[in-house]
């Protein structure tokens, strides 16, 4: 998460520096001649500065969704084993429970008979 707050930071900086650049630009005593010389070199540079960010995003992007992926695959491991751990508990407390159930039967044949609740 860091790293995706630190591109977007990256990016923002970049964009307000052009802004700020652009800005500058148009309130500076100059002629129009070299403010117009001087925005055509801001517009120029500008493909540039948006490639830069793209690509800035991209990494960030890449490197949140490789880490979403490792989180889903871990939380699905985690998921996995504690259905596997259940499963296994409700097999021992069912094996239990027969054991309980036959030796209650063997040492008294009528309480087969009585109501399963009380069991």
């Amino acid at each position: 998460m860091s790293n995706n707050r630190s591109g977007i930071f990256i990016g923002g900086v970049m964009l307000g520096a052009t802004i700020g650049a652009l800005a500058g630009l148009l309130v500076a005593p100059r002629t129009g001649k070299e403010t117009r010389k001087l925005l055509k070199k801001s517009a120029d540079a500008l493909p540039e500065l948006a490639e830069d960010i793209s690509t800035s995003v991209q990494i960030q992007t890449d490197k949140l969704s490789a880490n979403v992926v490792r989180n889903w695959d871990d939380t699905l491991d985690r998921l996995r084993d504690a259905i596997a751990s259940g499963v296994e508990a409700t097999q021992r407390e069912r094996e239990s429970l027969k054991r309980v159930k036959s030796h209650n039967a063997d040492e008294n044949p009528d309480h087969l008979h009585q109501n399963p609740e009380s069991l």
